[in-house]
């Protein structure tokens, strides 16, 4: 299947946060299917934060840097409205496209499609749900 890109939306969940933009030493562990992304704030932030995806059914880590995001390389560097910040990504069918997804079990009804842009890597999570703790 092919995905539909005319009706893609980013919403944008990272407002008042972000993960150091130059060295934010990401960590990816899993508790059965909750998926916890720990990495190092931005410098106006405290410390480290872990976002954690409940009900995690698949994600990906794909290694779309800054750079080739901005030459055009990456899944949604046409589309996504910037560099850096962290999605949730509305309207793409079939959910999560056609990535090289690690899967966990199948997609839940309920499940979103999150998508967080680092400055040397970019993860994907399909999930029902996100929370982020900080400290």
């Amino acid at each position: 299947m092919m995905r539909e890109l005319a009706n893609l939306q980013f919403l944008h969940l990272n407002l008042n946060w972000n993960a150091e933009p130059n060295a934010p030493s990401v960590d990816l562990k899993f508790d059965g299917n909750d998926a916890r992304l720990t990495f190092l704030l931005n410098p106006f932030g405290s410390g480290r934060a872990t976002i954690t995806f409940t009900n995690c059914s698949r994600w990906n880590w794909d290694a779309t840097n800054d750079h080739a995001w901005f030459a055009g390389e990456g899944r949604y560097s046409k589309q996504a409205p910037k560099w850096g910040e962290f999605y949730e990504v509305i309207g793409e069918t079939p959910l999560g496209g056609n990535a090289d997804w690690e899967i966990l079990s199948d997609n839940l009804p309920n499940a979103r499609h999150f998508l967080f842009y680092f400055r040397d890597e970019t993860l994907e999570f399909i999930a029902t749900d996100w929370s982020i703790a900080s400290g």
